[in-house]
């Protein structure tokens, strides 16, 4: 099954990995993990139903001691030192850096996402969250993702990368401002690449929107498909996001392959749906966003993706305390405690 905007997904009909899929007919689930793994799933039935109400005892979520990080904040403050060098030798502008949470499950048969979309809809309602379901295919996610990475109506295709992060709006500095002008950049020159001549615009630009917690700056970025472009060249034009990789994109790729110790699965990939009969289509970057891992070494592990934006500016333990922040309430309401935690444990 599948839930995004308001419409439960069930009857599934078709699974792909090609995403010239999303231009011929039907309703489509996608999840598209940060290292390119595509998942598109065609669905049958598709009728409006709103977000699941929370059900006692429906999600049992891991113990909120058991959460370790993919990186430690020693070893995450050391690589922000390191991109800053990186950034001083010319190699690059910004790049981000993140890590990835992992606690096991208490008990993994009965654990679904669904489950536990229906308590981030009441403790983190988010505008693009939802819902993939796809157990048999290896596909168990549930995001409450703030970002959008692309929407599709018809030939218009638009892109909202956030960049710039605090508790408050006091809390954002001129270099978040810096941050997000250098990624829509990024953005413009990624939808260039498949939108006609001049299209490409920016209606809004380092935009201030709250969010439960924290407030981010956002922009939006705007074109028009070129002739005969499709969602296999948007991908191929445009993947991964932007915002979630840095600038130049191919050397910040080069980086956080360094540096990251493990992938980062649907964590900064892509998730949404596409209707192609409608010719619309609406996918989140996979940020604030939840998935389960059944084929994890010692047992099936709930994981959770975290991160940064690192520019010459940074300050490491900043950076440090910008993930935590990201992944604390996030992480309290998947392990059903009523405060946001203190902190990753390990």
């Amino acid at each position: 099954m599948a839930r995004f905007g308001g419409l439960l997904a069930t009857d599934l009909r078709d699974v792909t990995s090609d995403p010239a899929a999303l231009d011929s007919t039907g309703w489509w689930a996608v999840v598209a993990d940060f290292e390119g793994r595509l998942t598109c799933a065609r669905f049958g039935d598709v009728r409006p139903a709103p977000a699941p109400a929370p059900v006692p005892g429906g999600w049992r979520g891991p113990a909120p001691e058991e959460w370790t990080s993919s990186l430690d904040r020693a070893a995450y403050t050391a690589g922000v030192r390191r991109i800053r060098e990186h950034i001083a030798a010319g190699e690059v502008y910004q790049a981000n850096l993140c890590r990835v949470l992992s606690a096991p499950l208490p008990d993994p048969a009965a654990a679904d996402v669904d489950a536990l979309t229906a308590l981030l809809a009441r403790g983190n309602p988010a505008p693009y969250a939802g819902t993939v379901r796809l157990p048999a295919h290896g596909v168990e996610v549930a995001t409450a993702s703030p970002e959008l990475y692309l929407r599709r109506d018809g030939r218009t295709v638009e892109s909202g990368p956030i960049k710039g992060t605090g508790r408050t709006a006091e809390d954002l500095l001129e270099k978040d401002h810096a941050e997000n002008v250098m990624i829509v950049d990024l953005v413009r020159n990624d939808l260039g690449r498949v939108c006609a001549t001049g299209t490409v615009t920016v209606p809004a630009l380092c935009a201030l929107e709250q969010h439960p917690g924290l407030v981010h700056l956002v922009s939006t970025v705007r074109g028009e498909l070129a002739e005969r472009a499709g969602w296999a060249e948007l991908f191929a034009a445009t993947f991964p996001p932007g915002s979630v990789t840095g600038a130049p994109k191919a050397s910040a790729l080069e980086i956080i392959e360094a540096l990251e110790t493990v992938p980062r699965g649907p964590y900064c990939g892509g998730v949404g749906w596409v209707d192609a009969d409608r010719g619309t289509g609406e996918l989140a970057v996979g940020i604030r966003t939840f998935w389960i891992d059944r084929a994890a070494t010692g047992g099936p592990v709930l994981r959770f993706g975290t991160g940064a934006g690192i520019t010459w500016g940074s300050d490491p333990e900043r950076e440090w305390a910008e993930t935590e922040l990201k992944a604390s309430r996030l992480l309290a309401i998947a392990s059903a405690a009523h405060q946001p935690l203190g902190g990753t444990k390990r």
